[in-house]
């Protein structure tokens, strides 16, 4: 494929990850409030995103391997129509003041979160060695119109009709539907005979055993759930000491910026300084986070501290997402791949869903504290295999 070609197509690929990523931040953003409105129990707020995330995890592997036999553009706009048909779903289900349809309108959100999660192989897949840790880093790059537009968006939707944040949910519907229309210009490249064999390559314990694999793995699944976890009980944290919802809006804002305003430069810095030197930069973002959380409960430190988490997941997700590509051959990506973001969004379904009951027992500092151990078990690991990795960069040549 041209080099301008490529570069289209990337471009298309982030502008389709803006668009899922503007409707998955709305569900982050209110998704503990409208559950809140309607919920018989407080820890029962977040159920909502917790829903999301089990949507995405149910439908990976599935999404992954059916994609690896139809195409990336046909699973990619069912994809975009589900997260509709969930906007619209969410919507009925505040107006029914049900817990179970909202939460089920937001599953289906989840699935369409889980055919987006492949815009960054595909690019990766369009993109030669030299482009392709820039290409990945460009597609997540598209979630900088979704840190402006998510929560304001959803915010904005929120006051439009009665019940409150039911707008919202018709405007995500909306979102997603731009979306299919968009992912409909993608051309994919030709699928070869062996990319469409499930079953040839590798088995799938010798892909999933690789040291280079693990590492990967457990960077984008350490990244992702810290990130979760901490980013979904902020919205009600900020309620609980006495924030407006403008504050959380602002502050959700600022997080998701953190997150994909780096990724335009993410990938360069990667081909520098190497992918676990990032990786590791981003366990220290993630301290510095829980350090700023416990300075108080003020907007600076909430704001302060989420800037940190959104940049360190972005420098462990993109880190993690460069070095996974150097594991798997095409005709082994569908379960590589699946494998890797289905475990990745099984710990952000655990975190999202728990985010409500600790916040509700600990409070946000104690929350906060809990993350540590995590952070410090991660810092071992990279640590203990980061000579082993070195030399794996090294002979695939990551750049």
């Amino acid at each position: 494929m041209a080099a301008a070609t490529v570069k289209g197509q990337v471009f298309l690929l982030a502008t389709a990850q803006a668009l899922f990523q503007t409707a998955s931040v709305m569900v982050m953003t209110i998704g503990g409030l409208a559950g809140g409105q309607i919920a018989s129990r407080p820890e029962l707020a977040t159920m909502p995103v917790a829903a999301m995330f089990l949507g995405t995890a149910i439908t990976m592997l599935p999404a992954s391997l059916w994609m690896a036999r139809i195409g990336r553009k046909t699973g990619f706009i069912a994809g975009a129509l589900l997260g509709t048909s969930g906007g619209l779903l969410a919507a009925f289900g505040l107006w029914q003041s049900s817990l179970l349809l909202l939460s089920f309108g937001t599953f289906l959100v989840g699935s369409y979160q889980a055919f987006a999660q492949f815009y960054r192989f595909a690019a990766g897949e369009i993109a030669d060695d030299a482009y392709r840790s820039r290409a990945i880093s460009l597609v997540l790059g598209g979630g900088v119109v979704a840190a402006l537009a998510g929560p304001l968006l959803a915010q904005a939707g929120g006051k439009l009709m009665v019940p409150p944040y039911m707008a919202s949910f018709l405007l995500l519907a909306l979102v997603s539907l731009i979306a299919a229309g968009i992912l409909s210009r993608l051309h994919s490249p030709a699928r070869s005979a062996a990319t469409t064999t499930v079953q040839s390559g590798r088995t799938w314990r010798e892909i999933v055993t690789q040291p280079a694999y693990l590492v990967a793995l457990f960077a984008a699944a350490t990244g992702y759930g810290i990130m979760i976890l901490a980013m979904t009980a902020t919205p009600i944290a900020m309620g609980h000491h006495q924030h407006e919802p403008s504050a959380s809006t602002m502050v959700i804002q600022l997080h998701v910026l953190g997150m994909f305003l780096p990724s335009f430069f993410t990938g360069s810095l990667i081909a520098r300084f190497g992918v676990m030197r990032i990786m590791m930069t981003g366990l220290a973002l993630f301290g510095a986070h829980v350090a700023l959380a416990l300075t108080g409960t003020g907007f600076v430190s909430f704001a302060s501290a989420l800037i940190m988490l959104g940049i360190g997941w972005n420098f462990l997700y993109i880190g993690g997402t460069t070095l996974l590509t150097t594991t798997y051959t095409s005709a082994e990506k569908g379960r590589a791949q699946a494998t890797n973001d289905l475990t990745i969004f099984i710990v952000g379904l655990t975190c999202s869903f728990s985010a409500g009951g600790l916040l509700q027992y600990f409070g946000w500092q104690k929350l906060n504290m809990l993350l540590i151990p995590w952070i410090i078990i991660a810092v071992f690991v990279l640590l203990r295999f980061s000579s082993h990795y070195k030399r794996t960069v090294t002979s695939h040549s990551i750049s």
